[in-house]
C-alpha cells in the first residue's frame, strides 16, 4: 500500500467523539452510565453528552426518530492552525461550516459532510477534562473506533485519506477498509455493502482479564453477546459484540495493534502471523475475521 506524505498536510489526530440519534434517550443513557460505564456529564431535554475518563464527552446522544451515528468529531494537533484546515478541507471541493460555541468545551469548530451523509467536526479542544473514574459498569479506556456500511467504500474511503489526513492499516480484499489517524490499528471501519449506515461502535478495554468481566456483567444485565469472544485477524485485537438498547452494535475490544510509524510496521505480537506485520491487502479468509475461527452470526449483519 502507498501512504501519504504530505508533510504539510493538517491530520486529525484522534477520534473525540461520536453522536448519536437514538428514539429513547433516557434508555439508551442508562445503558451508556449503568452498562457501559460512562459519566453523564451534561444532559437537558432532547441532548446527553457522556465522557470516558479523559475528554468531556465522547459519546453525544439525542432524540430522534430512528437509532442512527450522525456525527464524529476529531481533534487536530495542539499546535495545528484551524483556520488552515478549513481552508485545506475547501481546497477539495468541500463544503464547510465554522461553528462558535457548538458544543460544551468546544469553542470552534469546522464541520462538513463526507460523502455517505455523516457529518464531520473537527476542533481544537482544550486540556484533558480530569474526568472522575465511574464507579459502575464496565468501564472502558476510551471510543476507539466507529464502522459503517459503504454504499462506495472506495469512494469514502478515499475522502478520510485526502481530507481527513487518515491512513490506510489494512484492506480486506476490495471491499473492507481499515484507517487509522493516531497510532491504533483503526478509527475509522469501511465496509462497501451497497448501503450507508452504521455497523459499530468500538471501545477500549483493559485487557484479557476485563474482557471477561464485561461478558460476564452484560450477561448478568441481560446482554447477549452476538459474535465472540474471538481474535481479529485484521488489526489482531480481542472482541465481543452486543446490541444497545436501540438496536446499534457495541464492539468491546483490546489488544489492537499499534503502529509504529517510523518503522513502518505495527508493534510485534506472539500472534501475528507476519513478521513485521505491515499494512497489507487480505484475502476475504476466516482467519481474516477471527484467528479462532467463530465466524459471524447472521445477528452481525442485520
Amino acid at each position: 500500500m502507498i501512504q501519504k506524505d504530505d508533510r504539510q498536510m493538517i491530520r486529525v489526530k484522534k477520534i473525540a467523539h461520536a453522536t448519536y440519534e437514538t428514539p429513547d434517550l433516557d434508555q439508551q443513557v442508562e445503558y451508556y452510565t449503568d452498562i457501559l460505564g460512562l459519566n453523564l456529564v451534561a444532559k437537558d431535554k432532547d441532548t446527553a453528552y457522556l465522557a470516558s475518563t479523559l475528554d468531556h464527552h465522547s459519546v453525544v446522544l439525542r432524540k430522534g426518530g430512528a437509532a442512527q451515528c450522525v456525527k464524529l468529531g476529531f481533534q487536530i494537533g495542539p499546535d495545528d492552525d484551524l483556520d488552515a484546515f478549513d481552508k485545506q478541507t475547501a481546497a477539495h471541493g468541500v463544503k464547510t461550516r465554522r461553528l462558535k460555541d457548538p458544543e460544551p468545551t468546544i469553542s470552534d469548530m469546522v464541520a462538513f459532510e463526507d460523502p455517505k451523509g455523516t457529518l464531520m467536526e473537527v476542533f481544537k479542544r482544550p486540556e484533558p477534562q480530569n474526568q472522575n473514574f465511574p464507579k459502575k459498569g464496565i468501564i472502558p479506556h476510551k471510543i476507539g473506533h466507529v464502522a459503517f456500511h459503504c454504499a462506495d467504500v472506495k469512494q469514502v474511503t478515499k475522502f478520510y485519506l485526502d481530507v481527513l489526513g487518515f491512513r490506510e492499516s489494512d484492506w480486506m480484499a476490495d471491499f473492507f477498509s481499515f484507517l487509522r489517524c493516531g497510532t491504533d490499528h483503526h478509527t475509522i471501519n469501511l465496509m462497501g455493502t451497497g448501503s450507508n449506515r452504521h455497523f459499530h461502535t468500538a471501545f477500549e478495554l483493559r485487557d484479557w482479564g476485563h474482557m471477561q468481566t464485561a461478558c460476564d456483567f452484560l450477561s448478568l444485565n441481560g446482554y447477549k453477546l452476538i459474535w465472540g469472544p474471538g481474535r481479529h485477524g485484521i488489526g489482531h485485537n480481542l472482541f465481543a459484540y452486543h446490541r444497545a438498547p436501540n438496536g446499534l452494535i457495541t464492539e468491546l475490544f483490546a489488544e489492537l495493534d499499534r503502529m509504529n510509524e517510523d518503522l513502518g510496521y505495527f508493534e510485534p505480537r506472539p500472534w501475528h502471523r507476519d513478521r513485521p506485520q505491515k499494512p497489507k491487502v487480505w484475502a476475504k479468509d476466516p482467519s481474516a475475521s477471527n484467528y479462532w475461527g467463530i465466524m459471524p452470526t447472521d445477528e452481525m449483519h442485520k
